[in-house]
């Protein structure tokens, strides 16, 4: 993970002229920037109907499917423990991430590009990148239970309790909105006049930042930091504690018991490689490839959380038995 910060701050700094065009504008016209036109596919408009209904699916598809595991459990008993606790905190925060970004990249595509007022798309960044680090830390919080589940059975109940996985994801909430709100402060502190297009289908860092006149070293440095403590140190120790299960299971002398230990995580690790990969693909592509930029950041936008439902639905006993179960109870009815 640590060549995506090298790669995400060096894309920012290839865009040096770029702010030095801008600088020009400014000093020749001040007048501040409060609107941002979103360029949206562009060329493919010719595509519009197909990429919207696309979209279309996809949002309505990941809302229903989370909203699906966030009644599951709370309606089940069987359900009710720490391992689910955190998955229907996870579908939470897909669903805004989502409802976030999509609605908008509806409307974008469908018009072919529009406005977003300067501090909408503030927001819309705020709210998608806080969600982002929230999933991340969740995902970590799932690692350790998981870890405690396989590695130390014997003391789970007592250290995994009511308070441990309340305080854990609330946590999880609060770090990820209050840690997003000190880059916010420091973006809203630049100065944006001029030019106010971004190619881009949401209001995303790294293009907002090349509309900027101002210095942007102290927002660069926030981000390393915060892509350190938000992303990196929670990638390492998901890593740590899955080397911890591997090893755990490996001891195991029972062929069922390493089966259902192997079960019980296999959701969770298919999820992060997902999440992570994606965020990989997307801030290690050059970025003189303008096109792609537009759409690889749809994998951890879209398709991640699209497919998270059916990744923890489909691979998981417990609930595909509580669907049926509620699936019968409907038809009775």
């Amino acid at each position: 993970m640590a060549w995506v910060i090298l790669c995400f701050i060096a894309n920012m700094h290839n865009e040096v002229d770029f702010r030095a065009f801008s600088m020009a504008t400014c000093a020749q016209n001040e007048t501040k920037v409060t609107e941002i036109f979103l360029v949206g596919f562009g060329n493919l408009q010719h595509l519009k109907n197909f990429i919207f209904v696309l979209l279309l699916i996809a949002y309505l598809a990941t809302v229903t499917g989370n909203m699906v595991i966030i009644t599951l459990i709370s309606t089940s008993p069987k359900l009710h423990s720490p391992m689910y606790f955190f998955l229907s905190n996870l579908s939470a925060c897909e669903i805004l991430n989502t409802t976030t970004i999509i609605p908008n990249m509806l409307y974008i595509s469908w018009l072919n590009g529009g406005f977003m007022s300067f501090y909408g798309c503030i927001i819309q960044y705020y709210l998608g990148s806080a969600t982002g680090s929230i999933e991340c830390l969740l995902l970590t919080v799932m690692a350790y239970d998981r870890h405690l589940a396989i590695c130390n059975p014997l003391r789970y109940s007592s250290i995994m309790n009511i308070n441990t996985r309340n305080h854990l994801a609330a946590w999880a909430w609060v770090a990820g909105f209050t840690v997003m709100v000190t880059l916010v402060i420091t973006i809203c502190h630049l100065q944006f006049c001029g030019l106010n297009t971004i190619d881009r289908l949401f209001c995303d860092l790294a293009p907002l930042l090349q509309l900027s006149s101002s210095d942007s070293s102290l927002v660069e440095m926030e981000i390393l930091f915060i892509i350190i403590f938000l992303n990196i140190v929670p990638f390492i120790l998901i890593i740590v504690s899955y080397i911890s299960i591997f090893f755990t299971i490996l001891k195991m002398s029972s062929l069922s018991g390493r089966q259902k230990a192997f079960s019980t995580c296999s959701s969770h690790l298919a999820s992060v490689c997902l999440f992570c990969g994606s965020i990989c693909v997307t801030y290690t592509v050059p970025s003189q490839h303008n096109e792609l930029h537009k759409f690889l950041p749809l994998s951890y936008t879209v398709l991640t959380p699209l497919l998270n439902p059916i990744i923890y639905s489909l691979r998981n006993q417990e609930m595909i038995d509580c669907f049926r179960y509620y699936f019968k109870l409907t038809n009775k009815s």
